[in-house]
């Protein structure tokens, strides 16, 4: 299973970073996600990572939000820049393809 934590209460134009904690080759072998559920609304996607490095990411965090891997930790990160209220959502991490169980996320709550 995938844990995700490191998130809280954070004023905007703060900064967070996210972890994912994972094992065994979870990291080499799948495309990683990051995905967020804002109250009332439906989960959605919010970075990729693929196993070589590419990161793709959703319009509205480009440029404030980076994923990135260590695969010597198992983990993976989301480094969340420039917050806005609009961010506050519950934060999960799993493959792209969502293979495994939904973990309870980390909140990440942007407010001042």
């Amino acid at each position: 299973q995938l844990q995700a934590s490191g998130g809280g209460l954070v004023q905007p134009g703060g900064s967070l970073r996210l972890s994912c904690a994972t094992s065994g080759n979870i990291l080499s072998i799948n495309v990683m996600a990051w995905y967020r559920q804002a109250p009332g609304k439906e989960r959605e996607l919010v970075a990729v990572i693929a196993s070589g490095g590419g990161t793709n990411y959703v319009d509205s965090v480009k440029g404030r939000f980076t994923i990135s891997t260590d695969n010597a930790e198992n983990t993976m990160y989301l480094q969340m820049n420039s917050l806005k209220p609009e961010d506050t959502a519950v934060y999960y991490c799993n493959t792209f393809g969502r293979n495994f169980p939904w973990g309870q996320g980390t909140l990440v709550t942007v407010s001042s």
